[in-house]
Formats: C-alpha cells, structure tokens, sequence
C-alpha cells in the first residue's frame, strides 16, 4: 500500500510537471494584426529606469529615440550619463550593438536585453500568428524558434493585458505596457520568470 501511495504521489508530481500553461487555449476568430494599435510610439521617450538582476541593481535613465532611417536607438544610461547600453534595432528587423559595457558584454546577456526590448517595441510578424482564446481574454500567438510570444488581449482586443515570451510549456518573460499616453507607455514591466531580472520603466515628462 505504501508503495502503490508513493507511486501514485511520484505519477502526479510528474503529469503537473509536464502540464502546459496554455493548455486551456483554444482556436477563436480574431484579427491577428488588432495587437498593431498596442505598439508604442516612441519618438523620443525617456524613462526613469530600474534594473534587479540576481544581487545587482541598476538605476538610471532610459531614451528611446527614433531616427531619420526609422530605426530606433535605445540608450540606458546612469543620471550621471555613464552608459550601460546603447543598441539600435531597425526598421527591417535587423539590430546593432552600439555600445555594451565591457563586463556586461556578453552573448547572452546582450541576446536576453535584445527580445526583452523586441517585445517591448511590439513588431511582430504576423503572418504566422494565429488567435486563441481562454476565458476572457485572446492570446495572438506568435510562433518562436523555442514555443510562442503571446499578444494577450481582452476579447473585443480594446486592451493590452500583457505580452508573455514563452516555452512550449509555461512563460519565460512577461512584460506589461501600462496607461499609454499619445501612443507611448507610461510604464513598462518586464520579468523573467526563471530567475529574477526585472526590468522597471517609468516616463518622465519633459
């Protein structure tokens, strides 16, 4: 009997385990590219900025500034205009690293703040995507190499819940674009759900 019980406890613990987060997501009608009106403006937007990585902490500014090619520069500096980053990601897609701190140059760290930032600037491509629906809210669901980036919306798709990175099974990063102002974010979240890294943005009104 103790036997049967601790195999019955192990078969559990190994189906919740394999469960998805997104089972419960079924195939609705829906127009993938609604999610558009959700992608932030930014022209010259400026954040006040915290970064939690593991121990570490970060606090400065963050400028988001579009430029005459369409492309737009990211710039995280300190208030004493110290730089950590300055990556540009343009318009067809393509990304250059400007500037990296030495010791926070690498790989990838600079791959893990380059999709954060790519969710955050909403500009998926969508002729793949397709819309489910649980409850009372849509996910456009955009195919990855690794699982699905989730454009997640009330169902009338007047309202940006949250966009989620994620694995086949469950989220890897979420992130929150709250209270838009003419087109741009008030402030964003983004949080890596394996391990803390948060990202914290701010606007501060010039």
């Amino acid at each position: 009997m103790r036997s049967l019980l601790l195999n019955s406890l192990l078969a559990i613990g190994l189906l919740s385990g394999c469960s998805s987060a997104y089972r419960g997501l079924q195939p609705a009608t829906g127009d993938v590219n609604c999610i558009r009106q959700f992608r932030p403006q930014f022209a010259n937007a400026l954040y006040s900025t915290q970064v939690d990585v593991l121990k570490h902490h970060l606090s400065g500014l963050l400028f988001f500034k579009q430029m005459p090619d369409s492309s737009l520069r990211v710039v995280f500096a300190n208030e004493m205009g110290f730089k950590f980053f300055d990556f540009e990601f343009q318009a067809d897609g393509g990304f250059v690293k400007h500037y990296m701190l030495p010791r926070m140059d690498k790989k990838a760290v600079v791959k893990t703040l380059r999709g954060d930032f790519e969710l955050v600037l909403l500009r998926p491509e969508l002729s793949t995507a397709k819309v489910l629906r649980t409850g009372n809210y849509l996910y456009t669901a955009v195919p990855t190499a690794k699982g699905n980036n989730y454009y997640i919306t009330d169902t009338a798709c007047t309202r940006l819940e949250r966009i989620e990175k994620a694995s086949r099974r469950k989220p890897v990063v979420k992130v929150w674009l709250g209270s838009y102002t003419a087109g741009v974010p008030d402030s964003v979240l983004i949080s890596h759900q394996g391990f803390k890294f948060n990202i914290s943005l701010q606007r501060v009104q010039k």
